[in-house]
């Protein structure tokens, strides 16, 4: 008798798990669970692919390289940090762009009408903690 009561117990611990509200940052938040179409993310990139990518122009000219990848609350679309100018590290700026912007095509990011002047005239993008 008692081993159908530790499976009850088990079963109702895994079952609670799915529906149980989760804590996070101290606000109640609910957890649902979606079934996503793997065929639909075949297009998709990774981000630890894109990272550190060189982005170019239609000239093959290099105007910057991807840095990070920012997704907001608000928006359906993600930012793109780029790393422009400097030499080593030295006098280098970070950028934004919108992720739409950017044209994805095998191993080259394009980033179409992009000169290097143009992309570090951008306003200069700083980290927050």
């Amino acid at each position: 008798m008692k081993p159908y009561i530790l499976r009850y117990v088990c079963i109702t611990a895994l079952v609670g798990s799915f529906v149980a509200p989760a804590m996070g940052q101290g606000a109640l938040q609910t957890l649902s669970v979606m079934k996503i179409d793997s065929t639909s993310l075949e297009s998709g990139y990774r981000a630890s692919k894109l990272i550190g990518s060189n982005v170019v122009n239609e000239s093959n000219e290099v105007v910057g390289k991807v840095d990070d990848l920012i997704v907001t609350r608000n928006e359906n679309v993600p930012f793109v940090v780029l790393s422009v100018g400097g030499f080593l590290g030295v006098g280098k700026k970070y950028v934004v762009v919108l992720s739409s912007t950017l044209e994805v095509n095998g191993k080259t990011i394009l980033l179409r009408g992009a000169t290097k002047e143009a992309v570090k005239a951008l306003p200069n993008y700083v980290y927050t903690k």
